[in-house]
């Protein structure tokens, strides 16, 4: 009898894990069928635009006036206002993320560490609607009356609250990634002589370097699909920005702003869906970036 028994609580554990497997495996499933269906609906609406114009002419033309008889169906002023808006909240985001992981996980005390970390959590918790409203009102016209603009909605405004969001995201990814380092080799620098801050520089960072790289991609992705903030803060000019104060209209933004009043199955509509498709591919090669340079640091520190 007891072996019996033995049998069947075997055989129901077999089955119990099978049926879990099969259901993860099941949801896994569904979220690669999700993400393939948004890929060939985007595709389906968009690429109709090639027949009304070429895919050079609609990537590199200058020119957006999807009215006009003829229209123009040129995003590249969209792209760099894309490209502009991140690289500048990139070059905002990306040392003060990373520097304050290092603080919060190398340095501060734990009773400091246990206030700041939660502000930098909190900061990713604001609605990016807030934090345009916060530059449009109080950012744009302290930028307009110091400098002397004509107006204050521009591309610095844009990637300051744009670096805003990314913070929060670069800085906790990278106290992970830095939390994950063996204490074992905190331990050996200091014992072969080092200082703190020769431990942080030339064993830790570089140690952790895997997630920090993924961190600062992950970020920068962020920021390159961010739709409210830009709308409201980058001031809505579809031209290639001249400077850092000029504004631009960057590709969420174009797509929100004009997808409600393009006719449906016009030419303007499915231009707003191509253009959709070169904002995601863009955020693949973002996410693709983080994902190769993850592993191979990952094989390097092996």
């Amino acid at each position: 009898m007891s072996q019996s028994l033995q049998n069947r609580h075997r055989i129901s554990r077999q089955l119990s894990e099978r049926g879990i497997q099969a259901f993860f495996f099941i949801m896994s499933l569904i979220s690669i069928v999700i993400v393939a269906l948004i890929f060939l609906f985007l595709f389906k609406e968009g690429i109709p635009i090639l027949k009304s114009v070429s895919m050079h002419d609609f990537l590199f033309g200058k020119l957006w006036y999807p009215t006009d008889d003829p229209p123009e169906f040129g995003i590249w002023p969209m792209i760099v206002g894309s490209l502009s808006v991140t690289f500048f909240a990139s070059a905002f985001a990306i040392p003060i993320g990373i520097l304050s992981a290092v603080y919060v996980s190398e340095i501060a005390k734990h009773k400091v560490k246990e206030i700041i970390k939660p502000v930098i959590e909190l900061l990713a918790s604001i609605p990016s609607v807030v934090i345009g409203f916060f530059g449009m009102v109080v950012v744009a016209p302290f930028l307009q009356d110091t400098f002397n603009l004509p107006v204050g909605l521009n591309v610095f405004n844009a990637s300051m609250m744009l670096a805003l969001m990314a913070i929060p995201t670069i800085s906790s990814i990278s106290e992970d990634a830095l939390n994950s380092v063996p204490r074992s080799l905190r331990e050996a620098s200091f014992a072969l002589g080092a200082n703190t801050w020769e431990t942080i520089t030339r064993v830790v960072i570089p140690a952790g370097l895997s997630g920090i790289s993924t961190a600062v991609i992950l970020g920068m992705a962020r920021a390159i699909g961010e739709t409210m903030v830009v709308l409201m803060v980058a001031g809505g000019a579809a031209a290639i920005p001249q400077s850092i104060f000029d504004s631009c209209r960057p590709l969420p933004a174009s797509i929100a702003a004009e997808m409600a009043e393009a006719p449906y199955q016009s030419d303007h509509y499915h231009a707003l869906f191509a253009t959709g498709i070169v904002l995601l591919m863009i955020t693949f090669v973002f996410n693709a970036a983080a994902d190769y340079l993850s592993n191979k640091y990952k094989m390097t520190e092996n």
